[in-house]
């Protein structure tokens, strides 16, 4: 592997107390509520380490965003998940270490959404490596939450990586006319995807692949176009073993997982994408895969299987590195 801190576990005992309740400078008082937030997970992948990390969070609103399913059901299924409107989703990114490669897969949302966003570099930094460490990003699409982390202030976040996407993706965000006709809600799309894609075009590590490809030893793209133009999964296979690693077949796992026929209205084609989500999820399940999603909640990873005419998540059981 690249570096030395294999599997090192950072606990701050300050975070510690705090989650506990107790103030580090008072044990007796009462410490304010902080939200804890998790940086990274790991695990193997036969002979490859796979980092869970995470940018913090978005909120979304499953009433206004998701389409075929009524508003009363929406909320039966968010209460039944303990859950309530809008929901506090998470964003996930993905950093992938061959052994001779570290990919990222994602960057997350920097500083373009939500003000819970934008801690990819420091996930990053917490799990042992450094942003000029990376090799390789392979993004998922070019919406901002998967793409915005890229750049800051027109420099690159990563300088010395090499950036792909699905040719079909860029072609669309990078194109003019489809941002001038772009409706008012979508046209920051376009700007960001502009903005975080200039500097590395600039410096000659923007690289597009076309559709299914092995774009390294161990990692292939796998095309599924519903949700964007060009949007990807990516598969990460060593020894036998395989993680698929996703972007935006899912938003709200607990509805779309049971009724995958839901959509959200950042689909492009909500028919293609419902369609990619269910031919995804069989080929998932059939091969008992492992599975690693942008918005399922951190670090999102686990499995898929069938269950009647839609879906169960299973989150990954939670191991401690041996």
């Amino acid at each position: 592997m690249k570096t030395p801190q294999f599997f090192t576990m950072k606990l701050v005992a300050s975070g510690l107390l705090a989650l506990a309740g107790w103030s580090t400078s008072a044990a007796h008082a009462a410490a304010p509520l902080q939200k804890s937030q998790p940086g990274y997970y790991r695990l193997m992948v036969g002979n490859v380490e796979v980092t869970a990390l995470s940018d913090g969070t978005n909120s979304l609103s499953a009433n206004a965003l998701l389409d075929g399913i009524g508003k009363d059901e929406i909320a039966k299924k968010l209460n039944d998940a303990f859950l309530t409107d809008p929901i506090e989703t998470s964003i996930n990114a993905y950093l992938v270490n061959t052994g001779k490669k570290l990919v990222l897969i994602d960057t997350g949302a920097g500083g373009t959404i939500d003000k819970n966003s934008g801690h990819l570099v420091e996930s990053l930094k917490a799990a042992g490596y450094q942003p000029g460490q990376v090799d390789e990003i392979y993004l998922t699409h070019l919406h901002l939450d998967h793409a915005g982390g890229l750049a800051k202030n027109g420099k690159r976040v990563f300088p010395n990586a090499v950036v792909r996407a699905d040719r079909k993706e860029s072609d669309y965000w990078l194109s003019a006319k489809n941002a001038a006709t772009a409706l008012r809600g979508g046209k920051k799309s376009f700007t960001v995807a502009v903005d975080v894609l200039r500097p590395y075009i600039a410096a000659g590590k923007f690289v597009p692949f076309d559709g299914d490809s092995e774009l390294t030893p161990g990692i292939s793209s796998v095309a599924n176009y519903g949700h964007t133009p060009g949007h990807n999964a990516y598969g990460v296979s060593s020894k036998g073993q395989r993680l698929t690693i996703f972007g935006d077949l899912v938003h709200v796992g607990a509805i779309q997982f049971q009724h995958p026929e839901v959509t959200i209205a950042f689909d492009s084609d909500e028919h293609e994408a419902m369609a990619d989500r269910r031919r995804a999820f069989d080929a998932i399940a059939d091969q008992r895969e492992l599975v690693a999603g942008a918005h399922l909640p951190f670090p999102g990873i686990g499995h898929i299987t069938k269950d009647g005419s839609g879906y169960r998540w299973q989150p990954v059981n939670y191991t401690l590195p041996h």
